[in-house]
């Protein structure tokens, strides 16, 4: 049978004692502690313990490694992207994009939208003729967006890109919008043509 020994005069007591049947001193207060078996580093109660704070543990590190990527490193949203590209190019703006127009600004709209804004230097509107417009600059950019390199991501992304003009005195002439399905079906053509 164990027993507990009395820090006081040394008598060993029952484990179930609570003071010390020589000198009446109180015994260590985890006797009662004592009778329950000890818990070792192989019981299986210890094993299912340390399993489970693995589990537990693993499962925390991968959902906090989670919530730091995509608050910290998430790859930025195509409008994030749109909205930085003309926040750049407005840094250059204005600037003179041939004898008669100029690029005046950039604006990035939600839903993958993206305006350029020029201005026809020496137009006013009603020297305009919107019909050669149509037939010929319309044809021009977007056989440009369909092609240029500098609009891979824009294509790859479908974005509308809007061409938005105004006269000399800052008279709204004329917009086009040119859809993905603008410029992928002339792109999808040429490519059965070729």
């Amino acid at each position: 049978m164990e027993s507990i020994r009395c820090n006081k005069c040394g008598v060993n007591n029952k484990l179930t004692t609570r003071y010390c049947t020589q000198c009446g001193y109180e015994l260590p207060k985890n006797n009662s502690e004592a009778s329950e078996p000890k818990l070792t580093g192989d019981s299986p109660q210890v094993k299912r313990g340390k399993k489970l704070g693995s589990i537990i543990g693993i499962t925390a590190s991968l959902i906090a490694s989670f919530a730091v990527q995509q608050i910290f490193f998430k790859a930025p949203s195509v409008d994030e992207v749109l909205a930085k590209t003309a926040s750049e190019l407005n840094k250059t703006c204005p600037v003179m994009v041939d004898e008669y127009s100029r690029f005046d600004s950039a604006v990035a709209f939600p839903d993958r939208s993206f305006q350029y804004n020029y201005t026809l230097i020496n137009l006013s509107k009603s020297e305009v003729n919107i019909d050669t417009v149509k037939k010929y600059v319309e044809p021009y950019i977007i056989n440009n967006i369909r092609t240029s390199s500098d609009l891979k991501y824009f294509r790859d992304n479908n974005t509308t890109m809007i061409y938005s003009y105004y006269d000399k005195n800052g008279e709204f002439v004329h917009k086009l919008s040119v859809t993905p399905d603008m410029y992928k079906e002339q792109q999808g053509d040429n490519d059965s043509k070729n």
